[in-house]
């Protein structure tokens, strides 16, 4: 019995999840989930007690998927060049390209669920990116010049700010095009003339 209640619990939160990312997390409502579904809406508050609850627990579960994801990158152990346009490849799809932008409703509407996840995405991101660069001087990708920790948090500032709809409206701005933009942006800031080199084919290639 109790399996059957977290099969049901983590339909819901799948539902859920797929329903706020492709309409972000205003728009969606209880009876929307209920809907999809075909179950009743009291069988959602029977395994969460309102909606901020479900948002949580789909954020979390969303976060956590994408952090096993990039740890499956991170393994190959590639160039750090490479591994960037890798993670940021796999984060775009697996955020449907942010099309509806459900983090900006998430940052207005439920502020400490948000505030919750930049903390963990920041805890995260720093790990990769000071294993990411200093990796990346090692091999001499990187200029071995750089205030590391600086570096680490001026990329996480950038991440998170081009997400700002009304600096980057999607409609100057598509997710996809902009993220690579940012990325180009940031290795050409840090990398050795060696480093120029495998970026520029990776762009190159990138574009065929």
């Amino acid at each position: 019995m109790l399996h059957l209640h977290s099969l049901m619990k983590e339909q819901i939160r799948e539902s859920a999840t797929e329903l706020f990312l492709n309409l972000g997390f205003k728009a969606v409502t209880m009876d929307d989930i209920a809907q999809q579904m075909a179950i009743s809406k009291k069988t959602i508050y029977s395994h969460y007690s309102n909606k901020t609850a479900l948002v949580e627990d789909s954020v979390a579960h969303l976060f956590q998927g994408i952090c096993c994801g990039i740890d499956h990158i991170l393994e190959y152990e590639k160039n750090p060049i490479e591994e960037l346009y890798d993670i940021k490849k796999y984060v775009i799809q697996h955020l449907k390209g942010e099309k509806s932008s459900p983090i900006q409703q998430l940052h207005k509407y439920y502020p400490q669920v948000h505030a919750q996840l930049l903390k963990r995405q920041f805890e995260y991101m720093q790990d990769c990116m000071l294993k990411n660069i200093n990796r990346g001087i090692k091999d001499g990708l990187f200029r071995d010049n750089l205030d590391i920790e600086f570096v680490s948090r001026i990329y996480f500032i950038g991440m998170t700010g081009i997400k700002d709809q009304n600096l980057f409206p999607t409609d100057k701005f598509p997710s996809a095009e902009l993220h690579e933009q940012y990325l180009e942006y940031h290795l050409r800031g840090i990398v050795t003339p060696k480093g120029r080199s495998v970026l520029n084919q990776i762009i190159h290639s990138n574009q065929e």
